[in-house]
């Protein structure tokens, strides 16, 4: 059918067939399509291509074949090709066709959330610059060829059940069947089972800007084999228990401006690697065990310190913290840096002064100190924040804060906010987050002039309570205005009640003292009676 409809289209350039139910690819569908640049055969149901079914498309430049059920792309041959998009299928294979000896122009390879086992094998005349292989389950096998067994193969070989080939044969420490990687630029392989990167593998890429390694098993990490036009370096959720590198090493990561080690499980870090990335604009340390270095540490140490110095690193702008097991800010920690975001939420047992974050008055617009058992601490000094979390920190009062933007107040012990205070806030406040909290019922004029602010978005409203003396806990966007005017008038007839109760209770007991008396007086007045002298 849709060959048909193709018959007489030898003009198109643009071919869209997305969200059919086209279940394969012969080689004739689009035999008369010489200048087609561009095509789109995104969601449909396809699990099979016949081999030449793109070989008429001479002009083919993008190809999107994401959304299907593709199990592998062999004999890739599609050298004027600049955008291939495969990602979402079930593919466990992509081979280029290594006999090519034209390069190929493929600029961006798209092949996310596959079933890929091996690093893809790319032409080896490539131009790839974006090679996306996030969510697959890439690793690399080297190590498997030091083991001598009897019964152990150097060679892996995979039969294809649809016929295209008889079979696809791997060494699986065969180095170069990754084919040319050398211009690749930006390389993801966020969730994988990357465990290690065969030695000179990531030297190949001298113009790689961009690492993402993200949810893999990493162990140990060769910085020297890092490009020095690195500016982007993602590690998080990995194994790393410890990162080394020389002086010489950070000197050539000159360009390494982001840095995220998140979610590892780093004991030990050089006491100067930050100080040596001259460039370093972010740096996320979040759920590792990282010390900071107090100002007695910065005269003794070297390297040889189990702790982080952040001082005098003036293009740091980010630093992420959380749940890092911090004990203590030592005073002046961050002198010398403009950090506009620092947070550090997540260390309940922290020691935070008003002098731990000196220095940063001017230049801090973001702050978490969520879960850090922050009580009284000044932030009006902070003249430039604009987002703060205090959230679960047992507040009972709101402290000094200058005009914010965005501001986490959940899970603390607040009863009310000053009028005056939620007022200048109003001003500027544009989120807001309050539940949890066991506010006071009958005061809750603040809340009420922040929800007519249009500007202020009460986020977790549903979430909000408060508490009554007599009713307990309402909902506060049900809360009724009546409720606390009742209670109000409730008093006089409490005291009524009450006075009733009192003396009905008090002629009870004269009552029962009464009666009490009497009965004690009865026997002796019939005793009286009774020992008179009767005449007959």
């Amino acid at each position: 059918m849709v060959s048909l409809f193709l018959h007489n289209m030898s003009s198109l350039e643009r071919l869209s067939l997305s969200g059919n139910i086209m279940l394969r690819l012969d080689q004739t569908i689009f035999h008369n399509l010489h200048r087609l640049e561009e095509l789109n055969m995104e969601s449909n149901a396809l699990f099979e291509i016949e081999g030449g079914a793109f070989n008429s498309l001479q002009s083919l430049q993008r190809l999107n074949l994401a959304f299907n059920n593709l199990l592998c792309l062999v004999n890739f041959r599609l050298t004027r090709l600049l955008v291939l998009n495969a990602s979402h299928n079930n593919l466990e294979w992509f081979i280029s066709d290594q006999d090519v000896k034209e390069p190929f122009h493929l600029q961006t390879l798209d092949l996310r959330d596959n079933r890929l086992l091996f690093f893809p094998f790319l032409p080896t005349l490539s131009h790839v610059q974006t090679l996306l292989l996030s969510d697959n389950q890439i690793g690399f096998y080297q190590h498997f060829a030091n083991i001598s067994s009897l019964n152990w193969t150097t060679h892996v070989q995979f039969f294809n059940l649809y016929g295209n080939i008889s079979n696809v044969t791997v060494e699986l420490w065969d180095e170069t069947l990754h084919g040319d990687i050398s211009s690749v630029e930006l390389l993801d392989l966020t969730g994988n089972r990357v465990v290690y990167f065969p030695r000179g593998f990531l030297g190949k890429m001298q113009k790689l800007t961009r690492l993402k390694l993200g949810r893999n098993c990493l162990e140990s990490l060769d910085l020297k084999e890092l490009s020095a036009s690195l500016y982007e370096l993602d590690l998080s959720s990995n194994r790393l228990t410890m990162l080394s590198a020389s002086q010489t090493t950070l000197d050539a990561l000159a360009y390494l401006t982001h840095l995220n080690l998140s979610l590892n499980d780093l004991q030990r870090l050089p006491t100067r690697l930050f100080v040596g990335l001259s460039n370093l604009t972010t740096v996320d340390l979040s759920y590792n065990k990282v010390d900071i270095c107090s100002s007695e540490d910065l005269d003794s140490c070297t390297d040889d310190c189990d702790c982080v110095i952040w001082t005098d690193i003036s293009s740091l702008k980010q630093l992420y913290l959380r749940g890092c097991s911090l004990r203590q800010i030592p005073p002046f920690a961050f002198n010398g840096t403009t950090i506009t975001h620092l947070e550090l939420s997540d260390n309940p047992q922290i020691f935070l002064s008003q002098e731990s974050l000196a220095g940063l008055n001017g230049t801090l617009q973001q702050l978490g100190l969520g879960n850090t058992k922050t009580q009284a601490f000044d932030f009006t000094p902070f003249i430039h924040l604009r987002s703060l979390d205090i959230s679960k920190n047992s507040l009972s009062h709101l402290p000094g804060i200058p005009p914010l933007r965005w501001l986490d107040l959940r899970d603390n012990s607040l009863t009310s906010i000053p009028f005056q205070q939620a007022e200048t806030l109003s001003s500027s406040l544009h989120t807001v987050f309050l539940g949890g909290n066991p506010f006071n019922c009958c005061d809750m004029d603040w809340y009420r002039m922040l929800e007519e602010v249009n500007t202020v978005n009460i986020m977790d409203w549903p979430d909000v309570t408060c508490l009554h003396a007599v009713h307990g806990t309402n909902m506060v966007d049900r809360l009724s205005g009546n409720l606390c005017r009742m209670s109000n008038e409730e008093p006089s007839g409490w005291y009524v009640a009450l006075l009733l109760v009192v003396c009905l209770t008090f002629v009870g007991i004269i009552v029962i003292f009464t009666l009490t008396f009497r009965s004690s007086r009865v026997p002796g007045q019939i005793n009286k009676r009774c020992m008179r002298a009767t005449s007959y």
